[in-house]
C-alpha cells in the first residue's frame, strides 16, 4: 500500500491531490470521484494497483500511479498561499455554477489568483476567443466588443493568449470591466510570458484560474482541455477570428455541446484567419454577430435584445400609394403637365394635387411653370439616419 505525506481525509487536500494526479477533463477520474468522493477515491487508489476489471479504470490507475511518489497536496497549497491565491472546491458558494454542466469532466478544484467569487463574476459572462495570429481587424473587433459588453454589464472570459484573447482582455480592462483568464498551466505560470503584465492586471481586476496546481506546465493538450472551462463559465461563446484548425473552434464546439449559444464574427472571405468563423456559420453551429449589442442579445435575457440596425432610409420609402404613383409618373429628365400626370398616375385630381404638395415639400419634385419635374437634390437628414431625399 502506498502512502502520501498528508491527511487524505481532509477534503481540501484530497481534492487538490486529484487535480495533480489526473489530467484536466479525465472522466475516468471524475467518475471514480463522483462515486467515492475525493478522499474515498484517493484511499482506493492508494490500496489498489492490481486486479482491476475495467480496462478504462486499469488504464487510469496506471496513469495516476506515476504521480503518486511525488504527491504532496500540502506543498501545492503552500505554493498557492505564497501567491495570495484561493483554492475553490465545488461545494464552495463561490464556485461557478456553469462548471457543473461538465458532469464527470468538471474540475476537482479551481486554483484562483484574484477575486475568488467566480459565482458572482459569471452571472453575466461572455467568452471571447480567437486566433493567436490575429489580424488588426480581429483585434479591433475583439477590443470594441469587449468594451461594449462591459457597458452592458457583462464580464469577459478568455484564455490570456496572444491575439484575440489579449485584445478581449485589454478591451474590457480599459472599459473598467471584469475579466477572467483561464490558464492551461498553474496560476504561478503567467503564460505566455509576453502577456505577463496583462495577466498581472487581470489578477487585480478579475482573476486568473487554473485546474492544475502551481508548477504545472502549460502543455498543448492542457490548452485544449481548458477550452471546455472557458465555454462552461460563459453564457455564450463568440469566436472573433479563427482559422480552419484554430483551437478557438474547440471552445465553440464545447459551448455547443453544453447547449450554450455560439456566435461568430464574419471577416473577409479571402482571409484565412476568418475561415473557421465562416465554417461555424456555414455548419449552423454559430450565429453571425457583429457588435456588442448582438453578443449581449445572444448571451443575455429579453432585456438585452439588440435594436434593429438603422439602415439607410430614403424619403420615398414611406410614401403612400398615390404619392408613389405620381412620382413614378414623372419622367426622369423632362417635365410634364398636370393633365398628363393625372392620366399617367391613374388617380383623381384631389389625390394627385395632395401628392404633388407632399413631394414638393420633401424636395423630390419642383414646379416648372404649369408643369412638374423631378428634382435632384443632395441627401439630407430629417431625424433619421441617412435619409435620401432624392429618391434615386
Amino acid at each position: 500500500m502506498n502512502t502520501v505525506p498528508f491527511d487524505i481525509d481532509d477534503p481540501r487536500l484530497a481534492a487538490a491531490a486529484w487535480s495533480r494526479l489526473a489530467e484536466p477533463g479525465d472522466e475516468v477520474a471524475g467518475t471514480l470521484v463522483a462515486h467515492l468522493g475525493t478522499s474515498g477515491a484517493l484511499a482506493w487508489l492508494l490500496k489498489q494497483h492490481h486486479g482491476v476489471q475495467s480496462e478504462a479504470l486499469a488504464a487510469g490507475v496506471a496513469r495516476w500511479s506515476t504521480r503518486l511518489p511525488d504527491l504532496d497536496a500540502r506543498r501545492d497549497l503552500r505554493a498557492l498561499d505564497l501567491l495570495g491565491g484561493t483554492l475553490l472546491l465545488p461545494d464552495d458558494p463561490r464556485w461557478p455554477a456553469g462548471l457543473r454542466d461538465l458532469g464527470v469532466g468538471s474540475p476537482f478544484v479551481l486554483w484562483v489568483r484574484g477575486d475568488p467569487d467566480l459565482a458572482a463574476a459569471c452571472r453575466r459572462m461572455v467568452a471571447l476567443v480567437g486566433a493567436r495570429a490575429a489580424t488588426g481587424y480581429g483585434e479591433h473587433v475583439a477590443r470594441k466588443m469587449a468594451a461594449g459588453l462591459s457597458d452592458r454589464g457583462f464580464g469577459v472570459v478568455s484564455g490570456g493568449a496572444y491575439g484575440i484573447d489579449a485584445a478581449a482582455h485589454h478591451g474590457i480592462l480599459v472599459a473598467g470591466g471584469h475579466t477572467l483568464a483561464v490558464l492551461a498551466g498553474g496560476v504561478d505560470q503567467l503564460y505566455p510570458r509576453g502577456n505577463h503584465n496583462l495577466l498581472t492586471k487581470i489578477i487585480h481586476r478579475g482573476a486568473i484560474i487554473a485546474e492544475m496546481p502551481p508548477g504545472a506546465a502549460p502543455h498543448k493538450q492542457r490548452f485544449l482541455s481548458r477550452n471546455r472551462l472557458i465555454a462552461a463559465l460563459a453564457d455564450a461563446t463568440v469566436v472573433v477570428e479563427a482559422a480552419w484548425r484554430s483551437g478557438a473552434l474547440s471552445t465553440a464546439r464545447h459551448a455547443a455541446a453544453l447547449l450554450r449559444p455560439v456566435g461568430a464574427v464574419p471577416g473577409p472571405v479571402t482571409s484565412m484567419t476568418s475561415g473557421g468563423c465562416h465554417q461555424l456559420l456555414r455548419d449552423g453551429l454559430a450565429v453571425c454577430v457583429t457588435d456588442a449589442a448582438e453578443v449581449a442579445e445572444l448571451a443575455g435575457s429579453t432585456s438585452d435584445v439588440a435594436e434593429a440596425p438603422a439602415g439607410e432610409l430614403r424619403a420615398i420609402d414611406d410614401l403612400d400609394p398615390i404619392a408613389r404613383a405620381v412620382l413614378d409618373a414623372l419622367p426622369l429628365r423632362a417635365s410634364i403637365d398636370t393633365d398628363s400626370l393625372l392620366r399617367d398616375a391613374g388617380h383623381p385630381l384631389p389625390g394627385v394635387l395632395g401628392a404633388l404638395g407632399l413631394l414638393e415639400l420633401r424636395g423630390l419634385i419642383e414646379a416648372d411653370g404649369a408643369r412638374w419635374r423631378r428634382k435632384r437634390a443632395s441627401a439630407v437628414t430629417s431625424g433619421r439616419k441617412g435619409v435620401d431625399h432624392t429618391g434615386f
